[in-house]
């Protein structure tokens, strides 16, 4: 059964449905499911991050269907956070192996990367961008509708996606082997520097591609703004021989100290 709202709703809910999809409704749903491994969609979610490296229109898109079809903007399946946890595992594990970590301090790093960079950074930025777009960016502020936090908490999720592989993933084969960017010498923070420009870059504009999808949003642009400030700071890395990957390093052997 499809959704009852108007043309001209933004998204909104009448009152009877909304009553029926609540955030608590949709929260427990959501926590039901993740205990449940045969009713997730891996196949889909897989889908969903080989195109937010390829095509993350068609990503935000499907967003739009499930909106149509299931009267919500959020994932209701959290396969997506199953499979990127297990992305998350394995490439902090590298980091470990290529820091010359031991078990228990790949360990420590596992958990603090997990419930702290991951879940704890995830939920401090998700509320804040569900503030800042429901205070600040909705076109006709209404009780009726607003951006749910479940849907900031996916576009976190998008756009940490492609960060987490970039610095995570491709990194690793640059730190001891092909090029040395956690070195001194300038080809190394360069390619480094350069890795978490386009990094970083991805994740700015998965996250505006996320807000600007929703119909009820308005000056959406101002969320690219942020993309002078990475410029200018890239340049000054590169000039000044800032190495972050170097910095990076050094914090994650001083976390398991």
């Amino acid at each position: 059964m499809l959704p009852t709202t108007s043309p001209h709703s933004n998204g909104a809910l009448g009152s009877r449905d909304a009553a029926r999809h609540t955030a608590g409704a949709k929260r427990y749903k959501y926590l039901r499911r993740l205990l449940h491994f045969r009713q997730m969609d891996f196949e889909f979610a897989l889908w969903q991050m080989l195109y937010l490296f390829t095509s993350p229109q068609r990503v935000y898109r499907n967003f739009h269907y499930r909106k149509q079809t299931k009267d919500q903007w959020a994932r209701d399946d959290p396969a997506f956070l199953v499979v990127l946890s297990i992305w998350l595992c394995v490439s902090t594990i590298g980091f470990g192996l290529v820091l010359d970590m031991g078990v228990l301090e790949t360990l420590k790093l596992l958990l603090w990367v997990v419930f702290v960079d991951c879940i704890g950074v995830g939920l401090f930025i998700s509320t804040l961008m569900w503030v800042i777009s429901n205070k600040y960016l909705l076109k006709h502020p209404s009780k009726n509708f607003d951006v749910e936090w479940g849907y900031a908490f996916d576009v976190h999720l998008n756009a940490f996606y492609p960060l987490l592989v970039i610095l995570h993933f491709l990194q690793l084969f640059f730190i001891n082997h092909i090029v040395v960017i956690n070195s001194e010498w300038f080809l190394g923070y360069f390619v480094g520097n350069t890795m978490w420009l386009i990094a970083i870059g991805y994740y700015l504009y998965i996250t505006f591609l996320g807000y600007n999808a929703l119909p009820f949003l308005k000056n959406t642009v101002v969320l690219l703004y942020p993309f002078a400030l990475l410029g200018l700071i890239y340049v000054l890395s590169v000039s000044l021989g800032w190495n972050f990957t170097q910095a990076l390093c050094w914090f994650y052997k001083y976390r398991v100290q």
